[in-house]
């Protein structure tokens, strides 16, 4: 009389599990090959139809199924001790990973040849110990964080702009990119092409800058321009007179702007006091992330101003406004996505990292 079939069962966590390495592309072929032989066999199948589906032996199919059953999915991996023994003495990996957080003297940094020098191995041994313990000592990433009062306060005044915006009213994000400036390249380059990038000289003639105002409806996304030769406040005061000349009189206008100080001079201040219809949000300070129009900024950079060249200041000018009027025939409005509450608790938690003492934050 022939043996039962001796069923694996497992929990539908567990399959889950091990369904998810099955499909996993990140996995190792072993670790795929062993959750099928535990798939399969929770399925009733004896060893040799799965032996025989998987193209293995029957000894490892037996295998792995003794163990799971003897030990869960912890089973299913490699015990340690097996393979090839480390070269490097754990010590001497330690070392090179601790230190790469110490710069040497006299440089902000180590690289990889001049940390596999002073540790006496290969540099292949140090970019593994590095890439193994994610240490990377060439990368460096930019912050700021705010420390306005005032924070949370305005940072909800300025997303309840965004995500509930008051009726019978218009909100624009405002702010001036200024230092846009009219290069115009020493030689002719050549023009994107099949087979070969676009080309342009290092060197430039420049012709002098010029001031781009712009006010970004954030509800339909057009875009009002202004361009200036300067950024005080009476250049401002234009723009605002601008504003209110093109946009209906019965609406109320919300302008979200920062703190330069050009949008709280008091001849500002004088001119907002003589039309209520205007009413000013400022970011909190170190935070023109908030700002929307910042978004518009980065764009006629890329798609305008940075990669031209142009014979005169008016020639840029004149490009800036043709973009922008271009733009507004078929205007795109930004959306706010970003949640508020997260993004606070981000802020709370680089506070409290940038406030402890250097021995206490591990640097």
């Amino acid at each position: 009389m022939a043996r039962p079939i001796e069923i694996i069962e497992i929990d539908s966590g567990t399959q889950a599990e091990l369904c998810r390495r099955v499909r996993s592309s990140k996995i190792s072929g072993r670790d795929c090959l062993r959750a099928r032989i535990v798939l399969l066999r929770s399925e009733g199948l004896p060893c040799r139809e799965v032996a025989r589906e998987l193209d293995v032996s029957q000894n490892c199919v037996s295998k792995w199924s003794r163990r799971f059953k003897q030990g869960g999915m912890d089973a299913l991996n490699d015990q340690s001790g097996r393979g090839r023994k480390p070269s490097i003495p754990p010590a001497a990996a330690a070392r090179v990973v601790s230190t790469a957080t110490c710069p040497p003297e006299g440089r902000t940094r180590w690289s990889i040849r001049s940390m596999a020098k002073a540790a006496g191995m290969s540099r292949s041994s140090v970019q593994r110990l590095w890439s193994s313990h994610q240490v990377k000592p060439h990368r460096t990433k930019t912050f700021k964080v705010s420390n306005d009062p005032c924070f949370e306060e305005k940072f909800w005044d300025v997303i309840g702009l965004y995500l509930d915006p008051p009726e019978k009213a218009l909100v624009f994000c405002c702010d001036e990119k200024s230092q846009c400036q009219a290069l115009e390249r020493t030689q002719p380059g050549l023009p994107l092409g099949i087979g070969h990038i676009q080309t342009k000289t290092h060197d430039y003639i420049r012709h002098g800058t010029t001031t781009l105002f712009a006010a970004l409806d954030c509800l339909e996304g057009r875009v009002l321009k202004r361009t200036e030769p300067k950024h005080t406040h009476e250049e401002w005061l234009r723009f605002l007179k601008q504003i209110d000349r093109e946009t209906p009189q019965d609406l109320t206008v919300h302008l979200i702007a920062d703190n330069y100080c050009t949008h709280k001079h008091e001849k500002v201040k004088a001119w907002l006091k003589k039309h209520p219809r205007f009413h000013m949000h400022f970011t909190p300070t170190s935070s023109s992330w908030l700002n929307l129009v910042e978004r518009f900024f980065a764009e006629i950079t890329s798609d305008c101003i940075r990669d031209g060249s142009f014979e005169s200041v008016r020639q840029l000018e004149q490009s800036i406004h043709a973009y922008i009027e271009i733009r507004n025939r078929d205007p795109k409005p930004y959306r706010w996505v970003a949640d508020g509450k997260s993004i606070l608790e981000k802020v709370n938690r680089a506070r409290k990292q940038l406030n402890k003492p250097i021995y206490e934050s591990g640097h």
